[in-house]
């Protein structure tokens, strides 16, 4: 159980923290102007439109930090909207490319916004605006404060297609007066598999809201059995025959298409 210190402590480390990587996101505003983008939503600042949107309805929160994430966010939406048509959701991500990303994927009622930044009254401001049915969070994004004041009002909380490495057990078994309590407080983990679940279950998840289901990334092969036509013309018109080695790289960044062929070509 995390006493009244263990939050105090948190939140000076994190304010620390946050203030060290200042220049980073600075930076990262100056290169890339979809990050700058709606920045004050990251402070649970929201415009009026928005802000009128939200207060329509409640819908259930998704957070998916980046690219791969939002897939998984969107093959578990379109899942649960085919069981439940009436729901509508509110979709946040980490990075541009995944806000991007999730854009062109959601329905007119959904709601795309900027994760906010885990501060005790950022947090508070963001779940009094969005009042999500559910809060859903997607791999292993564990936010202490959010998560705790979700649960305080009785909003459930959920890890989606859980995974933890090896590396990362370590390192959140060092943090297990701040990681084990947060963890007491899921509803329910869905992990990619056995090894993900006694590992979360070991640093402070319930063994019995913890549910091994297999990675939601492979499930989404099925849903693009249509593409396959259209990939096999674009192949086609490229002079890609039938056979023929194809070389594919994935989330990649300025440079690493090069790094990639050398390498290829090396080999």
């Amino acid at each position: 159980m995390a006493t009244h210190a263990t939050w105090i402590v948190y939140n000076a480390l994190f304010a620390v923290g946050y203030a060290m990587l200042l220049p980073r996101f600075a930076y990262r505003m100056w290169r890339r102007g979809g990050y700058r983008q709606h920045f004050m939503q990251r402070f649970a600042r929201y415009d009026g439109a928005t802000r009128s949107r939200l207060a329509a309805r409640r819908r259930i929160w998704i957070h998916a930090v980046s690219v791969g994430e939002v897939f998984v966010a969107m093959t578990f939406i379109r899942a649960l909207r085919a069981r439940r048509p009436d729901l509508a959701f509110v979709i946040t991500t980490t990075t541009s490319t995944g806000h991007a990303m999730a854009r062109g994927q959601l329905a007119a009622d959904d709601v795309l916004l900027y994760f906010p930044l885990d501060f005790p009254h950022i947090a508070r401001r963001a779940l009094d605006s969005l009042r999500p049915q559910a809060l859903f969070l997607v791999e292993c994004e564990l936010w202490p404060n959010l998560i705790r004041l979700a649960t305080a009002r009785g909003i459930p909380v959920a890890l989606l297609n859980a995974r933890l490495s090896e590396r990362s057990f370590r390192g959140y078994r060092s943090l297990s007066p701040f990681v084990s309590p947060v963890l007491g407080m899921f509803d329910l983990v869905l992990t990619q598999g056995r090894q993900d679940a006694d590992r979360l279950v070991a640093l402070g998840a319930r063994p019995d809201r913890a549910h091994v289901v297999g990675s939601t990334k492979y499930d989404m092969t099925d849903s693009k059995v249509g593409l396959r036509p259209y990939v096999a013309d674009l192949l086609r018109s490229a002079g890609v025959k039938p056979g023929d080695p194809v070389l594919l790289g994935g989330s990649t960044w300025r440079g690493e298409e090069t790094a990639l062929l050398r390498a290829y070509r090396g080999l």
